[in-house]
Parts: structure tokens; sequence; C-alpha cells
């Protein structure tokens, strides 16, 4: 590692006249070996590599206007402490590595948490604290922006230069110092979630889970969506090259590293706040903010575990296991223990057809193809669960709304999806809502993913699920309607619930709970779609609900049969207020008669009249109001 000369900084600093412009302050050192502070701080106007290096040989002007700058001046300042502590060598992240190679980069990105753990003495540097104290409460006016503390304990990568040092000494914006990290450990570990003996003694011999870890790093934030991923390397001791620019791949990357080194099942245990499908792995480690207390099962305690559900809670056994001989279930239990303890239980496999893993199911009651998974991990509402769906020749990650059969689980090998293909299609939907428009709903807004267009598409390999919602700030108005995509089967929904939502974050909270309500319903909404059994091939379906407390009702209408791609047509339609809504799908008959009158019905049979429009004649019928209906 490269390491500041603390002396030869503050003597070029002291006289910079006198100073030689060759004269080296920096130099290659090992870190194994060798006596050195290290800085941990929040970026700012800094001072790079280049810049340290060359200040000498620079035009007066150009050498007075780096010395101003706010990270020289921290960097002058972590000299003087380093000086005054007794060490000859410092490192500074700002200017002790060449970003200009990539090589070199990685090599410090991958050595980093080892840098702070052979480092004597890290100086914390909190630019944000004007106090000689060091906060001992939340202070949400003062630290608005980072969840009531100094926003160096929200950022990504302070996150292992507080657990790995030795001795972390906490400075004030002025220098001032203002505790260690063993006397603030209880402090700390409020703030920050980490237990206690994390932060005085390190990680080693704590028997944390994967989600555990995980779980300290949910709330952080980095510049780099990437650094979210980078930054946690150390803390589970695996390396990966850097690809800066694969956004959110790296997570995943992350994660796959894990897995190949750790027999740890917790790594499967995040539970995201909003439901969601698809890959077993984690987009992000903010789904693993509820996992603190999640901790990783010995085989004899989780054999213990499964027993006790087995025998009465949870899992209880079926009417047929019940009436059993004591000796058959004492057979079962002996299968249970012999599966936990195999190799087969204790091994990942990670390959392109997914990770193999060796789990104890529960089928599903409902559907063949859902299942829920027992996880070797507990946390404080018991042993951990996640759902799947069997998806062509892998699992993906679902959730069950229905009741489990209490039956007796089995242990499977699984192949679980650990990649979603973004560019692939599951189906789509041609949306053409410009009769909303009419009355002035327009979009505002789609969760849980953004999309433009008049093209709607599901990739999910078994469950997705995009909501688009509608409103009218005139009228105080909205409504959603949700695209959704379950078991091979895609469906539509439209739903009001009487809240108007008045700003941009309003209306991300009512598409949220749209998508939770639509998700959580979304197996009998996939049922409730019709069929072309005994029908036309034109015919339409649709569905209407009234919008609470206003004259309007949102209608939505589903056609084209071809499978994977729909037609939906989004109209809102005047209502005296007299249906209970969301209605199921009605159907519309190639043959209704014209005079059914529903707004934004696109299919007219018999038409009474013929205009001619851009030289084309086109086929119309009246409908109610002042609008037309065209048929063709």
């Amino acid at each position: 590692m490269k390491l500041l000369d603390v002396e030869a900084v503050l003597d070029r600093e002291t006289d910079a006249q006198q100073t030689n412009p060759e004269h080296e302050v920096l130099k290659e050192l090992d870190d194994e070996v060798t006596r050195y502070a290290i800085l941990s701080h929040r970026w700012g106007a800094e001072v790079g590599y280049k810049e340290m290096i060359g200040l000498m040989k620079m035009e007066e002007w150009k050498r007075n206007e780096v010395r101003r700058r706010y990270g020289y001046h921290k960097i002058i300042k972590s000299c003087e402490q380093a000086m005054k502590d007794g060490y000859r060598w410092l490192w500074i992240d700002t200017c002790c590595i060449d970003k200009r190679s990539s090589s070199e980069l990685s090599e410090a990105i991958n050595s980093m948490y080892r840098w702070y753990q052979n480092a004597q003495i890290c100086y914390a540097y909190l630019n944000d604290v004007e106090e000689s104290t060091f906060p001992s409460k939340k202070d949400d006016d003062k630290f608005d922006k980072s969840n009531g503390w100094p926003e160096w304990f929200v950022r990504g990568w302070t996150l292992q230069e507080l657990i790995a040092p030795k001795e972390v000494e906490f400075f004030n914006k002025d220098w001032v110092h203002i505790g260690n990290k063993r006397h603030l450990a209880p402090v700390l570990a409020d703030i920050t979630r980490i237990p206690q003996g994390v932060l005085t003694s390190g990680l080693t011999g704590k028997g944390l889970s994967v989600a555990q870890i995980m779980s300290w790093a949910a709330d952080r934030k980095t510049t780099r969506v990437e650094d979210r991923a980078y930054s946690l390397m150390g803390l589970f001791g695996v390396n990966m090259p850097m690809l800066y620019g694969e956004g959110k791949k790296a997570f995943r990357r992350l994660q796959l590293e894990i897995i190949r080194e750790y027999n740890d099942q917790s790594i499967l245990a995040w539970k995201p706040q909003n439901p969601r499908a698809g890959s077993v792995l984690a987009e992000d480690p903010s789904d693993f903010q509820g996992c603190s207390r999640t901790r990783q099962l010995e085989p004899d305690e989780f054999v213990d575990e499964l027993t006790a559900r087995f025998e009465g809670r949870g899992l209880s056994c079926s009417p047929r296991i019940a009436v059993d001989s004591r000796a058959r279930n004492q057979h079962k239990l002996a299968a249970l223990s012999d599966a936990v303890n195999s190799q087969q239980f204790h091994t990942f496999t990670v390959s392109n057809a997914g990770i193999q893993v060796f789990l104890p199911i529960v089928p599903s009651r409902d559907s063949p193809s859902h299942c829920r998974a027992i996880l070797a991990c507990m946390d404080l509402g018991g042993l951990v669960t996640i759902d799947l769906v069997f998806s062509g020749r892998s699992f993906a990650r679902t959730s069950i709304n229905s009741l489990l059969p209490a039956a007796y689980p089995e242990f499977e090998t699984l192949h679980l999806i650990h990649h979603q293909d973004t560019n692939q299609t599951r189906c789509e939907f041609t949306l053409d809502d410009n009769l909303a428009s009419y009355h002035g709903f327009t979009r505002r807004g789609t969760y849980p993913r953004e999309f433009t267009g008049s093209t709607v598409a599901l990739s999910s390999p078994a469950d997705d699920l995009v909501v688009i919602v509608y409103a009218n700030d005139d009228s105080r108005s909205c409504f959603a309607i949700g695209f959704g995509y379950y078991l091979g089967q895609e469906w539509v929904h439209v739903a009001a619930y009487g809240h108007f939502p008045t700003q941009d974050e309003g209306r991300t909270d009512f598409g949220r709970r749209a998508y939770n309500r639509m998700w959580t319903a979304r197996a009998q909404h996939a049922e409730s779609m019709p069929t072309r059994d005994g029908g036309s091939e034109d015919d339409r379906f649709i569905k209407h609900v009234h919008i609470p407390r206003s004259i309007w009702a949102a209608n939505v209408v589903w056609s084209e049969w071809r499978a994977g791609d729909s037609t939906v047509l989004v109209d809102v339609v005047q209502c005296p207020g007299c249906c209970d809504g969301p209605c199921a799908l009605t159907t519309i008959p190639s043959d209704s008669p014209s005079t059914f009158a529903m707004h934004g019905l696109m299919k007219t049979v018999s038409c009474s009249y013929t205009v001619t429009l851009d030289g084309r004649e086109v086929l119309v019928d009246e409908c109610p109001g002042q609008r037309i209906a065209t048929a063709g």
C-alpha cells in the first residue's frame, strides 16, 4: 500500500519555498509490518493522488488553490494528529490511491478491509459535529438527512471502517477529540445495530449470520450503486473484480461469492419491504433490513426446531400422520436428522441452472407449483421460511397467500433462480389510455418500476406486477390499474381506494398500497380472467370501478387473444355512484347491440354512420355523451 510520509507532508507545508519538488511524500510499504494510522471520513472537495505528489511542481496559483481546499486541510490535520500520536505513516483513500489505474483501484478496494484492520489507529472525522462531545441522542433537526445521526454513520464504506480497526478515535469538525470506539460502544450499537462485542473485538468468532451482517448495511448509502456491494466484500472475506457500470449486478455477484465461500442459508432469508418475485437473491442490502436478529442454526439445533414444529407447532402433523405409530414417527425423525447432517444439505452449488440446494419443503395446498422452504436459520418469529414457485426448470422466489397444509416437511433438491433476465419478456400489454385524459386523468406514476410509452412488459418467470396510478388534480380523484402475470396467465385489475395523494411521494405510496393489495390477491385476479371457451376471439372484457367521492368511474377493457400479447384500454366515464367496484370481468360479445351504453368500448358491429377522415372512410356509431366510437 502507498502511505503518506507524515513528516515529509508537514515539512513541505511548513516551508514550501525550501522544499525539494522531487521529495517524495508517498512510499510503497507492507501493511503487515508497518505501523501506520488511517483516516475514515466523508468525501468533499478532495485532493487526489496526482495533485498530492505533484503539488510542488504546480504553478503557484494552482498550488494555492489546492491548499485552500477542504480536503487538503483534512490531510494536514490528519498528519498532525498522526505525528502527535507517534506515527510516521498515514493512509488516506483520497490521495493514496492512483485511481487512474484500474488495477490499482481494484487492488485497493479488495484490500481495504485488511488495511483498516492492520492499522494501529483509525481517525474517524465527523465533519458535521460541532460540539466537543459525541452526540449521544438522536437529533433529527441537526442531522435531518442522515436518520438523526452524523452522516458518517449512513455511508456505505464507513461500515467496514468502523468494524475493522482495533482502535477508532472520533473527532469533530474542528479536530477536537470526542471519544473512541470502545468507550462509545453502547451508543454506537444503538446507532448502527452492530453488537457491542463486534465493535470492541471484531467479527472473528462471533458466529454471525450473513443476513445479520447484511442488515448493518441496509440503511447506508453510497454514491455509486456498485459500491453498495464492493464496500461489503471485506466484511465477508471475499474478493471479486471491480466492474463499475454493472449497477445492481454487483450485489448479485457479491452474494454468489458469499454462497461459494459459506454454507449459510440466511443469505436467502431477506425480507423485501414490498412483495417481489423472481431471483432468490436480494436486489440490495436494504432487503436485509429486518434481519438484525436472524441467526444461523447448527445441524442439531435445526433438527430440534423442525421436530418441535412437527410435533405441535406451525407444521403439526396431518390427520393421517397423527394416527401413525410411535415407531413410524421415530423413523421419520431419524430420516430428518440424517438429511440435515448429510453432505448434500451443507453444500451450495452455483451454476447457470441456478443455486442447487437441499431443503425441507412443504407444498402449497392450492397449487402444485408453489411450496414453502424452511431455512436453517431463525429470527424472533422462529424458523425462517421462503416461498417458492416452480417455473420451467428452476424455482423462483414468490409469496404464497393461502394457508399451507399441516404436513411433514420433505427434503428435496432444488435449483433456485439466481438471476432474472430483464430482457426476457413473458407477456406484453399494449396500453391505450388516451380516453382517460378526456376527463383530466393522466399517469402520475408507476410502481414498482418505471416505464413510459404504450407497452407494459412483464418478465418474471412466474409472478410479476406493474401498477399505474392515474389522477385528476381538479376533482381530487385517482385510481390504479394493475398489469399482472401469474403462473402463465396474464391479468388486469382496476382499483380505487378513496384517498387522493396530493404530492408525488404520496402517489408513490398510493401505488405501493395498490401494488400490495393486488399482489396479495394475484391468484384470484388471474383465475378471474376469462377464457375463450364458448366465445369469440373478437369479444372484449371489462372491469368497472367507481372512484369514491366523485362522479367518475374507471373502466379497463381487455381484449386480444394472442398468447402473451393483450390490448388494454383505460377509460373514465361519468358514474352516479350506484356501483360498488371493482366488479368482475364482464364479457362484451362481438355481436352486442350498438346501443350498449358504455364509454370507451371500441367495438361496434351495427354502424349507423360513415365519416371521411383524412381521405379514409371510417364506420362509426353513436355512444352516450359527446363522443363517438370508431368501429373500423
